[in-house]
């Protein structure tokens, strides 16, 4: 093994430090994300049932309040497919930094840690929000498109 200079040396440990902390960074903002959709698809869904409940008496006709509830669904189906789109983008920024990892260890101590695969995305909490998101926004499109909509005709 070649010998490294202090100043390199140094330089390694702020950018694996760096590294790191970009890394954390990014898992917290999944859980950001997640209550984002959260807070906002309460909202949403607070919007429809708000309609649902008041289109009566607020004079409504039944295709202004089948509009609005549709606008709302749309409105949740892009909240959804923004918090997925930003998970993604955080697994891919995290294989990125993770890769890079790898190889500044590799430097300092080689096969001290594996690259990371995708195999594994069944450990990733990442897996289950976006799950999560999925399952209960395709939940409420369903749910309101034949439970709701009908009881409005």
């Amino acid at each position: 093994m070649q010998q490294i200079s202090e100043d390199t040396m140094q330089f390694k440990v702020e950018r694996y430090k760096y590294i790191l902390q970009e890394m954390r960074s990014l898992n917290e903002n999944v859980h950001k994300y997640l209550a984002l959709y959260q807070t906002l698809a309460t909202f949403v869904v607070g919007g429809g049932v708000g309609v649902f409940v008041g289109w009566k008496s607020l004079h409504l006709s039944s295709e202004v309040a089948i509009a609005a509830i549709n606008g709302l669904l749309f409105l949740l189906l892009f909240l959804a497919l923004f918090v997925i789109a930003s998970i993604a983008a955080g697994i891919i920024s995290w294989f990125d930094y993770r890769n890079e990892e790898v190889e500044l260890l590799d430097q300092i101590k080689p096969q001290f840690r594996k690259k990371p695969t995708l195999r594994n995305f069944w450990r990733w909490n990442e897996t289950y929000m976006v799950c999560f998101v999925i399952v209960i926004t395709i939940f409420i499109c369903v749910y309101v498109e034949t439970q709701v909509i009908p009881q409005i005709h």
